[in-house]
């Protein structure tokens, strides 16, 4: 089946580039505006959490709120309308999280609480590094993105053997300690104590009374410290080898029918759609 053509139009194109482009004076000029709500809408959240406060300015904290949902809300819907694809834009991550931004209050009628689930907002101050142009850190934002899916592989392994070796330690003091220490009633809430133990935080509600497990207590805790180093050095090694992505030069031009940004600054057509980044205007 043949692919079908979309016809640009301009009024989504100017709106494109003043909702998704930072290159343009009127594109940062909307975006610091909307840092500066986004950070606003925070605030809010944070101090109505506060009880006094609460009681003495809940409508004037209502009132905000829904002026910033108001706000999100059209510029979500805006979003939508200038992207040729808008089911692209919605599924991908600022997609998900401009969604997310507008959801909890609307919810709060429904639900109570559920208000406080707008401090994920906080994720859309990540355009910052778009509309600053910081590329440098982009491009270790890559980076270390690259080097995490490239070592899913091997913490897998290494997660399946410290669940092996949880089970082991639990099951081994819940025989050592299970008959006199009432702390280790059962072998879930020995592995509970360790992965306490062995991940060095020590809460210290759960210890054990015998020499035999003070030892394999102290043991485990020497342990920690080599287990933990082992997801960070198959990590550091990925990154080491995910050297050639800063070489990449990018830009934040965002494509025009679903929203993706990361483009390099030869680049012609979207890496995500397939699409022309260029105006045909």
């Amino acid at each position: 089946m043949p692919k079908q053509e979309i016809k640009p139009n301009p009024v989504k194109e100017k709106i494109h580039e003043i909702i998704f482009e930072a290159d343009t004076f009127y594109g940062k000029v909307f975006d610091i505006s909307l840092l500066v709500v986004i950070i606003a809408s925070i605030v809010v959240v944070m101090l109505e959490s506060v009880e006094p406060l609460r009681d003495q300015y809940l409508d004037v904290f209502q009132a905000l709120e829904w002026t910033f949902t108001i706000i999100f809300t059209i510029e979500y819907i805006l979003r939508l309308y200038c992207v040729y694809k808008p089911l692209k834009y919605a599924t991908s991550f600022y997609g998900i999280v401009d969604l997310l931004a507008t959801l909890p209050t609307y919810l709060a009628l429904l639900i109570s609480g559920t208000q406080y689930f707008i401090i994920i907002r906080g994720l859309r101050l990540l355009r910052v590094f778009r509309i600053f142009k910081l590329g440098h850190f982009m491009i270790e934002g890559r980076v270390l993105m690259a080097a995490i899916k490239a070592s899913r592989a091997k913490i897998t392994v290494f997660l399946i053997f410290v669940l092996l070796m949880i089970t082991i330690v639990g099951a081994l003091m819940y025989l050592v300690e299970g008959g006199q220490n009432p702390d280790f009633s059962s072998i879930p809430m020995s592995m509970y104590w360790a992965v306490v133990t062995l991940t060095t935080v020590g809460y210290g509600d759960i210890t054990p009374q015998t020499n035999l497990g003070q030892f394999l207590s102290a043991a485990v805790m020497i342990l920690g410290y080599a287990v933990l180093a082992v997801p960070t050095g198959i990590v550091s090694a990925e990154i080491i080898n995910s050297e050639n992505i800063r070489n990449k030069k990018g830009n934040t031009q965002s494509c025009r029918y679903c929203g993706q940004e990361d483009h390099d600054n030869d680049a012609v057509y979207c890496k995500y759609c397939g699409e022309s980044l260029k105006s045909e205007q």
